[in-house]
């Protein structure tokens, strides 16, 4: 397979998962326990996606500059600083950290 058969391949699996999203009835999703489930899903996800970013070099685990930066992100969402000011300072850590080390 070429690279575009597979794009073209994930693009119509992608489509046929939205559409049959759409196709799910509205009383199933309005259960307590799916509606809790969907909830804690989607923050398992990005909290997955973090720590794959964060510590993923291809198959090995790789602690740089991105592990500081990160922790002092998490502690200024803790401190409810707004995302204009926690992407900045995050990027100052790291940047510092790289050039020190």
């Amino acid at each position: 397979m070429t690279t575009w058969n597979i794009i073209l391949l994930g693009s119509i699996i992608v489509l046929g998962l939205k559409v049959a999203g759409w196709l799910v009835p509205p009383k199933a999703l309005d259960h307590p326990t799916v509606a809790r489930v969907s909830d804690l899903l989607t923050a398992a996800l990005l909290a997955a996606l973090i720590c794959v970013q964060t510590f993923g070099a291809g198959q090995a685990l790789d602690v740089d500059a991105r592990l500081p930066a990160v922790a002092i992100a998490a502690g200024l969402y803790a401190l409810r600083v707004p995302f204009i000011v926690v992407v900045p300072v995050a990027a100052l850590v790291a940047a510092l950290i790289r050039l020190f080390t």
